[in-house]
């Protein structure tokens, strides 16, 4: 359980809910690094169109490569999805 307070997805309103909503649409679900950063919306927001842009922008990596990256950098990290 994190120690940094939260807003969950049912008490969500504004641009938090609009955020929280898009990220479930996406993913089926509200991952933790995304529930996380419920106390700035804006900054959720500026994360994922960050990382839309990363992952899903132009490149001269094709997706597979930026996910792979991805993949590498989560185990080198020790982060589990």
């Amino acid at each position: 359980m994190p120690w940094i307070r939260q807003i969950l997805p049912a008490q969500a309103s504004g641009l938090l809910r609009s955020e929280l909503d898009k990220a479930v649409k996406r993913a089926g679900r509200v991952w933790g690094i995304v529930q996380i950063m419920s106390l700035n919306a804006r900054t959720l927001k500026a994360s994922m169109e960050l990382y839309g842009s990363i992952m899903h922008g132009r490149s001269p990596l094709s997706c597979a490569q930026r996910e792979m990256l991805a993949t590498v950098v989560a185990a080198e990290l020790g982060c589990v999805y």
